[in-house]
């Protein structure tokens, strides 16, 4: 499971996936752990992260990157400039809401 980070995509493939019309997350400079239960894309409008996934190496990313988490990776996040991004989770509210509430149980 790794990170795939794409600088700069082409506004056609941006397009293309709707990025424009995903729902968008900021988040100030901190550091914490997240679980990212299915696969997430992300548009990175403004920021700059540091992620590494639990055993694994730290990834950069930032403004104009296109980013891919796994389904099931672990991680800390390091936020080093505020971050603001759009982004787009695999499955609908129904699937998406059943895994949270899996992960819940196995704790």
């Amino acid at each position: 499971m790794q990170i795939q980070v794409q600088h700069n995509p082409a506004e056609t493939q941006l397009n293309a996936l709707g990025v424009s019309k995903w729902p968008t997350w900021k988040k100030e400079v901190s550091t914490f752990d997240w679980i990212f239960h299915e696969q997430e894309q992300a548009y990175i409008l403004e920021g700059e992260c540091v992620v590494t996934p639990v055993g694994g190496s730290p990834v950069t990313f930032g403004k104009g990157d296109f980013v891919v988490f796994p389904a099931g990776l672990k991680v800390v996040w390091e936020v080093k400039r505020p971050l603001h991004k759009h982004y787009h989770l695999d499955g609908n509210v129904l699937t998406q809401t059943w895994l949270r509430i899996k992960a819940a149980f196995k704790k």
